[in-house]
């Protein structure tokens, strides 16, 4: 079958490290799994990140690429791809597609029949791959750890990138105040026609948040501690920009603050999400949507840093 696949690892130039091709069709490592026509998928920087050597050992090269996809499963049923596989031999207990098992830049993907999620009938495949890795993390970083319902008023830092711009359209949607930061003047632009007041990174806001979106890291951690309100929930899923900030710890704790680390979110919450996208008609932000033939031009324009929300692949071009 037609898939995209890392070869080699290259840290300064990982588009070398892809390979589009055939590979060998997917096997099921348990009775309960299942194997999903893919329709679509959308890319993540942890593709660029395998495709780096990072978070992916040499021994299971080649690797095909991908955690998002949505597609028909074996009884014909439109479904989004849970990414989320237990995994006893990660320290954490877990691994992505593509990390131990082959992922979804393919024609079809093994997956547990526990991680099919239906697909709402309203949403487009393209729409519905977007949803499993960025916007699931978006998500739980703003419900079950920000607890953003206690709260409202949002900073996100950075919005551009897939997270930052779902926390954007998740927070407006569920009718929040939101804040958002971008170096990027034609950004702010789009940020601010999504509903948020956009800023220069770093600019004083008009009142303190209840919850921190961040996915930046060193550049932007200073000013998410002085944007928050007492109580405030900073929630991190990333560190584009360094992962050693500094960290004022009288003010963590004269204003009792709390810093939690998020990554991806369960089954549960992607059913949630879906729901709550269905039922309030959100469209995930799609940066472009390119026919698989055009892999790496995809990567490419994640790469360049360009983008406005998620990159997308049309499996039948």
């Amino acid at each position: 079958m037609r898939a995209a696949y890392a070869s080699m690892f290259d840290a300064d130039d990982p588009l070398a490290a892809l390979v589009v091709g055939d590979r060998p069709e997917p096997t099921h490592p348990d009775p309960d799994w299942v194997t999903v026509q893919v329709r679509a998928s959308s890319l993540n920087h942890h593709d660029i990140w395998s495709l780096r050597g990072v978070g992916l050992p040499a021994d299971r090269l080649p690797m095909i690429l991908g955690c998002d996809a949505a597609g028909v499963d074996p009884d014909g049923n439109e479904v989004v791809v849970y990414p989320v596989v237990p995994d006893p031999g990660d320290p954490r207990g877990m691994s992505l597609l593509s990390e131990n098992h082959p992922g979804t830049l393919a024609e079809r993907v093994a997956v547990p029949r526990a991680n099919l999620v239906p697909k709402p009938a309203g949403m487009s495949f393209a729409e519905a791959a977007c949803l499993p890795t960025a916007w699931l993390t978006a998500y739980r970083m703003l419900t079950t750890k920000g607890r953003v319902a206690d709260g409202e008023a949002v900073l996100v830092q950075g919005a551009g990138g897939g997270v930052a711009t779902a926390a954007v359209v998740l927070a407006v949607a569920l009718g929040k105040r939101v804040y958002a930061t971008s170096r990027n003047a034609g950004k702010r632009d789009r940020i601010a026609a999504l509903g948020a007041t956009a800023l220069a990174p770093g600019a004083r806001l008009p009142e303190r948040v209840d919850v921190v979106v961040e996915t930046v890291g060193a550049a932007t951690f200073d000013h998410s501690l002085k944007s928050a309100a007492p109580g405030a929930r900073i929630v991190v899923s990333g560190a584009t920009a360094g992962y050693e900030p500094a960290v004022n710890l009288r003010r963590v704790f004269a204003m009792q603050l709390e810093i939690l680390g998020s990554t991806m979110g369960t089954p549960a919450e992607l059913a949630g999400l879906l729901d709550l996208c269905a039922r309030r008609e959100i469209r995930p932000v799609i940066d472009e949507t390119l026919p698989f033939s055009r892999v790496p031009a995809a990567f490419a324009r994640l790469l360049s840093g360009d983008v406005f929300g998620k990159v997308v692949l049309d499996h039948a071009g």
